[in-house]
């Protein structure tokens, strides 16, 4: 058995349909322009709505070159943690329990049960 292999296969996955008759979909390619000037463009479909401004990994955001200017936000401010945090309880409250906690680490408090 060892002596045999399986022959004519590989790995990965392969189609056994041919692509004869396949139409892809109708595409339109949009130019964006970055801060620094560069050009670079992305693929859309032709039914998508097409966006003002897109965030490439590369250049950065880039808005479009044939106009369109960018659409204005409803959405919040991104809540962090620390605003969070500042929402509960005061500068000054969170500065007691800081000196609290480091006394503890310390060993300056005993352990509380």
């Amino acid at each position: 058995m060892s002596e045999r292999s399986l022959r004519g296969t590989q790995l990965g996955s392969r189609s056994l349909e041919s692509e004869a008759g396949v139409e892809p979909a109708p595409r339109q390619l949009i130019e964006y322009r970055c801060e620094d000037g560069h050009r670079f463009s992305v693929p859309f479909s032709v039914e998508a709505d097409i966006p003002s401004q897109w965030d490439s990994g590369t250049h950065g955001v880039g808005l479009r070159v044939d106009g369109g200017a960018p659409e204005e936000s409803d959405a919040k401010p991104v809540r962090t943690h620390w605003d969070m945090l500042l929402e509960r309880r005061s500068f000054e409250e969170l500065q007691v329990l800081l000196d609290e906690r480091l006394a503890y680490r310390r060993g300056d408090l005993p352990a509380a049960n």
